[in-house]
C-alpha cells in the first residue's frame, strides 16, 4: 500500500481476521475442495503458525439430485436429497476417516435398506425430527462438530430440467447426466425457488467465492438458477473463482474447453460472474489418459487466450491428485486449498486497500 494510504485499526483487524470462503457446487468436486480447506479452518488451527491464514468455510450445496439413495428418500419422505450434503459433512468432519466410513456405509441387504447410505438415513431422521431440512443440516453439523457451515442452496423441493440440442426435454438430474445429446440449457422446476437468507448473507460477507470443480450442468449451474443468487454473487465484493474440471464429463461436457465451461455459467446466470479461472497444468499419466480415451473422454483444453479475451484472470497450478493411486483423474484437495487460500488472501487485501483509498478520498474532500 502507498505510504499516503492510512489503514485504520478496523482495517488492520480485517487483515488479521479469518478468511471467509464461500464454496458453491455439489457432488464429489465440492467435497474434495472442502476436505482440503478443512485443515486450515478455525478450530483446527487453535494456535496457527505465524502468517498462516485461518479460514471460515460456508458451503452452498445443490439440491436437485434424484438418483440412488437420495432419490428414493426424496420420493418416500418428500425431503431434499441428502447425498451431496452428506458428502460435504463428511469432508468437513473432525474425524474424516471414521465419519467417512460411517456416513458412506451402504447397506448391502435388507428390505427397504439395501442401497441406502447411513449418512442419508441420518439426515432423513433429523429432518423427521425437526420438520425442516435446513435445520436438520444445521443440527447434524453441530452434533458432528464439522469445521464449517453447510447450507442447501434452497429449501424448495426442486427438479432439474434440460433442453437438449436435438430439441428434446428431459427431467431429473440422473437422466440429464446420462444424456447422449449435448445440453443447451438447464432450469429448475419450480423456477421461483428462493435461497436461504443465510446463503445470501454469507455471499455478501465473503472474501472469496468458488464455483466448481464438479459437474457443470448438474452440480454448479443449478445453484445459480435459484432466485437472486446470481445477483447476490455479482454484488459481492469477493473475488469469484471458477475451478475448471480436469476431464470432459460424459453426458454434460464432451468436447468442452475451459472457456466453454465459463460461457455456460455466464449464459445461465444472465451476467458475467467469474473474475478468475483456475486451470490445471499437471500432466495426467499416459495410462490413465488412454483409459479415459477408450470412453471418449479427454482432458479439458486450457484455451488461455480465449479466457483472456473474455476478460478473465487465469491462474495455473498443478492440481491433479495421486492419479496412479486413485486409478482416476481427480483434483488434489491440498492443492485446491492452497490456491483458494492464496486467492482469498489477495482478495481480502484488495478489499481493505479499496476501503483505505475511499477513506483517504473522503478525508481530502
Amino acid at each position: 500500500m502507498s505510504s499516503l494510504t492510512r489503514v485504520s485499526p478496523l482495517q488492520r483487524s480485517m487483515l488479521k481476521a479469518p478468511l471467509r470462503i464461500v464454496s458453491i457446487g455439489g457432488g464429489t468436486g465440492l467435497s474434495t475442495l472442502l476436505s482440503g480447506l478443512k485443515k486450515h479452518a478455525r478450530g483446527v488451527q487453535e494456535n496457527p503458525e505465524p502468517g498462516r491464514p485461518v479460514v471460515e468455510i460456508a458451503a452452498l450445496v445443490t439440491v436437485s439430485d434424484d438418483g440412488g439413495s437420495s432419490g428414493r428418500l426424496r420420493r418416500d419422505f418428500d425431503i431434499l436429497p441428502p447425498g451431496d450434503i452428506r458428502n460435504c459433512m463428511t469432508a468437513l468432519s473432525e474425524d474424516e476417516a471414521l465419519l467417512s466410513h460411517l456416513f458412506q456405509y451402504r447397506f448391502a441387504s435388507g428390505r427397504g435398506l439395501k442401497g441406502h447410505s447411513f449418512g442419508n438415513l441420518f439426515l432423513t431422521a433429523m429432518h423427521q425430527i425437526t420438520g425442516d431440512f435446513a435445520d436438520a443440516v444445521k443440527l447434524s453439523s453441530e452434533i458432528l462438530a464439522i469445521r464449517g457451515r453447510i447450507f442447501p442452496v434452497t429449501s424448495a423441493n426442486v427438479t432439474l430440467e434440460a433442453s437438449l440440442r436435438d430439441g428434446s426435454v428431459i427431467r431429473g438430474e440422473s437422466k440429464i447426466s446420462r444424456s447422449r445429446q449435448p445440453i443447451d440449457t438447464v432450469r429448475l422446476k419450480p423456477g421461483d425457488c428462493e435461497p436461504l437468507p443465510e446463503t445470501v448473507e454469507a455471499i455478501g460477507k465473503a472474501d472469496l467465492i468458488t464455483l466448481g470443480p464438479g459437474s457443470l450442468y448438474t452440480s454448479v449451474i443449478p445453484n445459480l438458477l435459484v432466485n437472486g443468487l446470481a445477483e447476490a454473487i455479482e454484488r459481492s465484493p469477493a473475488l469469484k473463482v471458477y475451478f475448471v474440471n480436469l476431464m470432459w464429463q460424459p453426458g454434460e461436457t464432451i468436447n468442452f474447453s475451459a472457456s466453454q465451461h465459463v460461457a455456460a455459467i455466464h449464459a445461465h446466470a444472465g451476467r458475467k460472474l467469474i473474475d478468475c479461472v483456475v486451470l490445471n497444468t499437471a500432466p495426467i499419466p499416459s495410462a490413465l489418459k488412454r483409459r479415459y480415451a477408450r470412453a471418449h473422454v479427454r482432458p479439458v483444453e486450457n484455451d488461455v487466450e480465449r479466457l483472456g479475451a473474455m476478460g478473465l484472470k487465469v491462474v495455473t497450478a498443478d492440481l491433479v491428485g495421486n492419479a496412479e493411486e486413485l486409478h482416476k483423474v481427480r483434483h488434489s484437495p491440498d492443492a485446491l486449498a492452497g490456491v483458494v487460500i492464496d486467492l482469498a488472501s489477495r482478495s481480502r487485501a484488495l478489499q481493505v486497500r479499496k476501503q483505505a483509498l475511499a477513506a483517504q478520498r473522503a478525508r481530502l474532500k
